[in-house]
């Protein structure tokens, strides 16, 4: 008789690693908004913090599925701590002047209700992660992180100003590349609840 193999414990490393991207939104936020977003040395250790916690979202999931660390809990968390993290970055900028807050609303009301719908009533309903979806996070995390960082910096040395201004343009195109794979990729995301949901009432 095969023996039933026990559900892994919450306590790993995957879940700390994701308790930490979410322990860490508050001081990224902080640290972002520090004199007004005008401090240098403060939106340096902002661009670090965004850095790690991309990091450890890439290095938590793959720890989890190599090693069946999958959890409940990081099935939760997991997204939540992705959503938080980049939520807080795209709000910070707003109010710091670096990104449209209409950008920031379109592309947040579009992550949560997402994420919103696949903890909710996706349980009979399986969508997996889409390339199209990655090739969107890709690019909004490189354009959120760059932001991040002084680009525009009234007291930056005059050598840092074009390359800091050159920076900040490609930053803002790949942030418009994300926006529209945020809304493309979320239209594919309902359309295929929508398929799923009613295959499954036609079955």
């Amino acid at each position: 008789m095969a023996e039933v193999q026990a559900p892994p414990s919450n306590w790993n490393v995957p879940n700390v690693l994701t308790t930490l991207r979410i322990v860490m939104v508050p001081f990224f936020g902080w640290a972002l908004l520090v004199d007004g977003g005008d401090s240098i040395l403060w939106r340096c250790i902002a661009y670090v913090l965004f850095g790690l916690a991309m990091i450890t979202d890439k290095i938590d999931g793959d720890l989890a599925r190599k090693h069946n660390l999958v959890t409940n809990f990081g099935k939760i968390a997991d997204p939540i701590a992705d959503k938080a993290i980049t939520g807080m970055a795209l709000i910070g900028l707003s109010v710091v002047g670096d990104v449209w807050w209409w950008v920031t609303i379109v592309v947040l009301v579009r992550e949560w209700s997402v994420t919103l719908l696949r903890l909710s009533i996706l349980k009979k309903v399986v969508i997996a992660a889409a390339d199209l979806g990655k090739l969107k996070t890709t690019f909004q995390a490189l354009a959120l992180g760059t932001l991040c960082l002084p680009l525009r910096d009234t007291d930056l040395p005059g050598w840092a100003e074009v390359p800091g201004d050159v920076l900040f343009y490609v930053a803002q195109a790949c942030l418009a590349v994300a926006v529209a794979l945020t809304l493309w990729s979320g239209w594919e995301f309902f359309h295929g609840v929508w398929k799923q949901r009613h295959q499954l009432r036609s079955a």
